[in-house]
């Protein structure tokens, strides 16, 4: 008797799967793209306002920024060139001429501003009106936007202007900080604090920041000379090279004649 045929069973071992054909992967293939075209558009429909809008905020802002800096550039140069006219009306002795130029330009914080606002404070000064001067003076020490050494400039010209106003520990508190060897105004604001302390009765120390003055190199000649004198009159010796010292008043070499000596040839 036949034995009938066996019958296979698919999940057996050896037995594969059949791999889909080339028309299901085809259609796969469609169904991820239509899934990811579906979710680009829905994003867009989306986000896709706020986007474009914050891009074109985003342009208008640079290009608004572009703008102003190009016509900050172009305000500045403007100004620096009345800055330098004011300035040749100076040179030409034209006073009232340059103060008036000067004025427009000093209003501000920037560096024309002050630079303005310290000549017309010369001007006013040169004119005996310290006390327009002093104003002037003070508007460019108190701006915190400026360098600190226009700054101190002005705040020593301000107390110079006004010395005889200021009570003598306004002066010491207000440049004494200045009045320090190593500080590039020493000399300037060293010369007005050692008057304050001399003026307080307090020659003991006058004496010993005069004679720093007196034989500082840095400071200018003119101020080392007077602070020598005064510390002499003090009591205090501000001569450590009495040769060098008096090179530096004479212009001459100790033993050296006189300039204006004259030699006389006897035949």
């Amino acid at each position: 008797m036949a034995k009938p045929p066996a019958i296979t069973d698919p999940s057996s071992k050896g037995e594969k799967e059949p791999k889909p054909d080339a028309e299901q992967e085809m259609l796969m293939r469609e169904v991820d793209e239509a899934v990811r075209q579906d979710e680009v558009s829905t994003f867009a429909k989306k986000y896709g306002w706020p986007l474009g809008i914050a891009f074109v905020l985003a342009i208008a802002a640079y290009g608004g920024y572009l703008l102003w800096q190009n016509q900050t550039e172009s305000a500045l140069e403007e100004r620096s060139e009345q800055l330098v006219m004011a300035m040749d009306e100076l040179d030409a002795s034209n006073l009232s001429i340059a103060d008036a130029e000067l004025e427009a330009l000093s209003e501000g914080t920037d560096g024309v501003a002050a630079a303005a606002a310290m000549l017309r404070a010369g001007i006013a000064m040169e004119q005996d009106r310290a006390a327009d001067a002093v104003v002037l003076f003070d508007r460019v020490a108190n701006n915190t936007e400026l360098p600190s050494e226009m700054r101190d400039v002005a705040a020593i010209r301000s107390v110079s202007a006004q010395y005889d106003q200021l009570d003598p520990q306004v002066v010491i508190d207000r440049i004494g900080p200045l009045a320090q060897p190593g500080s590039p105004y020493f000399g300037s604001a060293g010369e007005l604090v050692a008057h304050a302390y001399l003026a307080q009765g307090k020659p003991e120390q006058a004496g010993p920041l005069l004679v720093s003055l007196a034989q500082n190199e840095d400071v200018p000649q003119s101020i080392r000379g007077r602070t020598r004198q005064l510390a002499g009159s003090l009591g205090f010796d501000a001569i450590e090279d009495v040769d060098a010292a008096l090179t530096e008043i004479t212009g001459q070499e100790p033993g050296e004649a006189p300039a204006d000596a004259s030699v006389e040839l006897v035949e």
